[in-house]
C-alpha cells in the first residue's frame, strides 16, 4: 500500500479528530443529562475503519496495527485521558495458530476409514501452541460437554476422559415438560457456547474436542466455523487442546453409523439428566501442521474523570471491540478484504463519537472508552482486560457494549437484553421513557447473544453488563422501525447473510440516524449511572451477583 495513501489518510483521520477541540466548551461541573452526540464524526469514523486501507482490523495483522494507532490518536486528539499509565493501550499477549496445508483428520470406525475433508467435512486447529501435533486417541461423545453443578447437570460423570477426543452437540439441554426453566429454558445460556465447550475439555484432561454443527444449534450455518478456521486461530497464552474445532452433521452422521451407533438416539439420550459418556467404538487420527507465532495485541482505553470527589473513584465502562477478521490471501475471491463494516466498525465508530461528546460534559463518576482487540477469538481482549483490569472491578458500576448497530434507521424501541439481570433494567426504562422510546419486547435468547460479545467477560468477572440494541448482532431485527417498519426490518434481517462475509461493507447511503439514536442512548444509560448515588446491583438469584469482584 502506498506510503502517500496511509498519509493522506492520516491527514483525513487528524481532520476528524479536530472536531471536538472546535466544538468544546468549558466542562460542566455535574450535568443532568448526556451531551449529544453527533453523526458527522461517526460517519466520518466508520468510513475508515471499514476501508481496505485497514485491510479488516485482523487481530495480529497490519491492519490491526494501524487500528490500535488510529483509536489511540483519536483517543489523545478527543482529549480523553490515558487509562494505562501514560498511554491508551493495554497489553494482550497471545499465541496465533493456522492449520496449514498438509493437515489431516481421519477417523476408523467399524473397519472403515473416514477421511474428514479441512473445510468441507471438519474444521479443526491445535491451541497447544505446537508447531506440529499428531493425535491417536479414542472418540467419546460426552453429549453437550457439560458440568453445571447448579443444574445438578454433569455430562462427565462416571467416566475419565483423559487423552481421549471428545464429540460433543452444540447448545444446552433443552426444556421439558417437567422442567420448563431448566438451562434458562428456551434460551441458550454459557453452557452451550461453543468456547464454554472447548475450554471445558481442557479442564477434563481430554485430547481436544469436536462439536457436531447444525445451523439450528448453533444459530448460524457452516459456514461461520469454517470461514473462521479458514482464518488464523489465537487464545491467550497459555495450555491449550491438542486439538479443537467443529464437525459437520452429515459427518457425524457417517462417524456414528460406521461406529454401530444411531446419532439420533444418542442425542435423545443426552436430553435426559443422568446421561453417561458413550465410548464409540472409535478412533481419531490427526496431523496438524500449525504456523505459530506470539503475538502482542492490544486493548485501547481513555477516561473522562468523573467530577465527584468520592464517586470519581468508581466509573462506568463503555465497550466495542475494534477487531475483525482481516485479511485472507488465500481466500480465492474477488475480495478477499472482511471489512467488518457493521461487525464492528459501527460500535467502534459509535464509542469515538461517543467520546468525542463526553469529554467537555463530564458525569460525577469516572467514564471509560474501552476498545478490547480479539473479540471474534472468542472474546479475549475482555477475557485479558478482566484478568488485569485498568480500573478495579469492585468499582466498576457496569459495562455497556454496542457490537454490531443499527444502520438502517430510526426506532421508537431500543433492545436492552440482559438488562434483566440487574438494575439497569429500570434505569433502561427510564432513559427510554425520556427519549420518548419504549424498551423492546424480552424475547428467548435462542442463539445466545448475551455470550457472544464482550459484555459478557465483565457480566463473568461480576459486574453489571449487556449489550445495548442487539437486534442486528442476534439477526431477529425485531427493532419497531420509524420508516416502512417491514422493509426495514427485513433490511436488518438481511444483514445475516453479511454476518462475517466479506460482503459486510460501508454504504456511504445507510441512513445512520438509528446508529447515532442507538448511541445517545447508550451515553444516556452510562450518564444516568455515572450520575446516580449508588451503583447498579445485579437481581437476586443472578448467578453472576455471586461473584466475588
Amino acid at each position: 500500500m502506498p506510503d502517500r495513501r496511509f498519509r493522506a489518510a492520516l491527514l483525513g483521520a487528524t481532520l476528524i479528530a479536530a472536531l471536538p477541540a472546535i466544538h468544546a466548551a468549558a466542562p460542566a461541573a455535574a450535568p443532568a443529562a448526556a451531551p449529544a452526540v453527533l453523526e458527522a464524526p461517526l460517519r466520518a469514523h466508520l468510513s475508515f475503519l471499514a476501508d481496505d486501507l485497514l485491510e479488516g482490523r485482523g487481530t495480529g495483522q497490519r491492519g490491526g496495527e494501524l487500528t490500535v494507532r488510529y483509536l489511540e490518536t483519536q483517543a489523545a486528539a478527543i482529549g480523553l485521558k490515558p487509562a494505562a499509565g501514560k498511554g491508551y493501550r493495554q497489553k494482550v499477549e497471545l499465541v496465533g495458530q493456522k492449520t496449514r496445508p498438509g493437515s489431516s483428520l481421519r477417523f476408523e470406525a467399524g473397519g472403515k476409514t473416514i477421511e474428514a475433508a479441512f473445510g468441507q467435512d471438519a474444521v479443526y486447529a491445535n491451541a497447544s501452541g505446537q508447531a506440529e501435533t499428531r493425535l491417536d486417541a479414542p472418540l467419546v461423545f460426552v453429549g453437550y460437554g457439560i458440568d453445571a453443578p447448579e443444574e445438578h447437570w454433569n455430562d462427565f460423570e462416571g467416566a475419565d476422559v483423559k487423552g481421549k477426543l471428545l464429540v460433543a452437540m452444540v447448545n444446552d439441554p433443552q426444556p421439558t415438560a417437567t422442567e420448563p426453566q431448566r438451562f434458562a429454558g428456551k434460551s441458550l445460556t454459557w453452557y452451550g457456547r461453543w468456547t464454554y465447550k472447548f475450554d471445558e475439555a481442557l479442564r477434563q484432561g481430554a485430547a481436544g474436542i469436536l462439536l457436531i454443527h447444525t445451523t439450528a444449534s448453533a444459530s448460524y450455518p457452516w459456514s461461520v466455523p469454517a470461514n473462521s478456521f479458514s482464518h488464523e486461530q489465537f487464545h491467550l497464552a497459555g495450555p491449550g487442546n491438542a486439538l479443537q474445532g467443529w464437525i459437520s452433521e452429515d459427518m457425524a452422521r457417517r462417524l456414528f453409523a460406521a461406529a454401530g451407533q444411531d446419532l439420533d438416539q444418542l442425542r435423545a439420550r443426552a436430553e435426559v439428566k443422568g446421561f453417561r459418556p458413550v465410548e464409540l467404538k472409535a478412533s481419531a487420527h490427526a496431523e496438524v501442521k500449525s504456523a505459530v507465532r506470539q503475538v502482542a495485541e492490544y486493548n485501547v482505553a481513555g477516561i473522562v474523570p468523573g467530577t465527584d470527589p468520592k464517586l470519581r473513584e468508581e466509573a462506568v465502562i463503555y465497550s466495542a471491540h475494534w477487531d475483525h477478521l482481516g485479511i485472507d490471501e488465500q481466500n480465492g475471491q474477488p475480495d478477499h478484504i472482511w471489512n467488518g463494516a457493521i461487525d464492528n466498525g459501527s460500535g467502534t465508530a459509535a464509542l469515538l463519537a461517543m467520546a468525542q461528546a463526553a469529554v467537555a460534559h463530564p458525569a460525577r463518576r469516572t467514564q471509560i472508552f474501552l476498545w478490547p482487540c480479539a473479540e471474534e477469538q472468542g472474546l479475549l481482549g475482555s477475557l485479558a482486560y478482566t484478568r488485569a483490569p485498568l480500573w478495579p472491578l469492585a468499582r466498576t458500576a457496569a459495562d455497556l457494549n454496542l457490537d454490531s448497530m443499527n444502520f438502517v434507521g430510526p426506532t421508537r424501541d431500543m433492545g436492552v437484553p440482559g438488562a434483566e439481570r440487574s438494575s439497569l433494567l429500570e434505569t433502561s426504562r427510564q432513559v427510554a421513557k425520556a427519549m420518548g422510546l419504549s424498551l423492546a419486547p424480552s424475547v428467548p435468547d435462542l442463539g445466545g447473544a448475551y455470550y457472544r460479545a464482550d459484555h459478557f467477560m465483565f457480566a463473568r468477572a461480576g459486574v453489571p453488563a449487556f449489550n445495548v440494541g442487539s437486534a442486528v448482532f442476534s439477526g431477529d431485527g425485531s427493532f419497531a422501525f420509524v420508516h416502512d417498519p417491514a422493509a426495514s426490518g427485513s433490511r436488518m434481517r438481511a444483514f445475516t447473510k453479511d454476518y462475517h462475509q466479506v460482503s459486510d461493507q460501508y454504504d456511504p447511503g445507510w441512513d445512520l440516524s438509528g446508529m447515532v439514536q442507538q448511541a445517545q442512548f447508550t451515553l444516556n444509560l452510562g450518564y444516568a449511572v455515572a450520575n446516580a448515588p449508588a451503583m447498579p446491583v445485579w437481581r437476586a438469584g443472578e448467578a453472576w451477583g455471586r461473584v466475588k469482584r
